[in-house]
């Protein structure tokens, strides 16, 4: 694992003392280093989480919170929800410490950190590239580092084939007890092409085209030119979504990202439709 993983994937302890009376949690200086364990242990037999009706943790809940000037709202409900982005791990450095939740990190165990998802949350993740699937429990808050979506065990991390490249394009969907039937480990499927899953940032989306438009000339002179504008008809508007890509790697995600917000565009998101 390359010596500046921990520097890009958690950020800064100086933001997250924000939240650390409140949550506990996971954060680490730029300087801190995380990394796989030196002996590593075969978690290939790890069960995936099996999701129960759990009530929500005294820790970890709050309304609201803050960490290095950005606000996240904790969701009422979760139900159905789905995302794509990117995904991280975190191992040795946090082992034995104290989650959002108030449980000790276990770096072997099937879980993982969210933003805002209710704790506990059960998540089936699913790696983009590979079609790996795990399901973890939710009992973290982060990452607070760029815009990736999930961070991972190092159980997790090593059932979907990333351990080794750090992070990971998945797509993530919260799912109920109903979906737990079992807890065997899923037998790995044959990667599938990168082509067969387009990628998109979606940076805009206008009822005027003009303003689309607009938009995507602005993007152009910033030589910001892999723009298209989809529009979507309905019976009552048309819906004009400007967007970048396709986008086939993770780098290309998070260069892309930077861009966009250097140029004040905070609401860019991925999708794949």
């Amino acid at each position: 694992m390359p010596a500046s993983r921990g520097v890009r994937r958690r950020g800064a302890l100086a933001g997250l003392l924000v939240l650390a009376a409140a949550l506990g949690g996971c954060g680490t200086t730029p300087v801190d280093q995380d990394a796989a364990p030196a002996r590593p242990r075969d978690v290939s037999g790890v069960p995936d989480a099996v999701p129960r009706a759990e009530p929500r943790s005294a820790r970890g809940n709050p309304p609201v919170y803050e960490v290095m000037g950005r606000r996240y709202y904790v969701m009422k409900d979760a139900a159905g929800h789905r995302e794509r982005g990117v995904a991280s791990w975190y191992g040795t450095k946090f082992h034995g410490r104290l989650t959002s939740s108030g449980e000790p990190y276990d770096m072997y165990a099937m879980t993982a950190a969210h933003k805002t998802l209710p704790l506990p949350s059960y998540v089936r993740v699913t790696h983009v590239h590979n079609g790996r699937s795990v399901i973890v429990r939710v009992n973290d808050r982060g990452p607070f580092v760029g815009d990736r979506i999930i961070d991972l065990s190092y159980a997790a991390a090593v059932r979907l084939g990333m351990h080794n490249d750090g992070t990971a394009l998945v797509d993530i969907e919260v799912i109920g007890p109903e979906a737990g039937t079992t807890a065997a480990v899923a037998p790995p499927r044959e990667a599938a092409p990168a082509e067969a899953e387009p990628v998109w940032l979606q940076v805009g989306a206008f009822s005027d085209a003009g303003n689309a438009a607009r938009l995507q000339a602005r993007l152009a002179e910033q030589g910001i030119d892999e723009v298209v504008t989809h529009h979507e008809r309905s019976l009552r508007r048309t819906v004009y979504r400007v967007r970048i890509g396709p986008l086939a790697t993770v780098d290309e995600i998070e260069r892309m990202l930077a861009a966009v917000r250097a140029l004040g565009i905070d609401d860019a998101h991925l999708s794949s439709d």
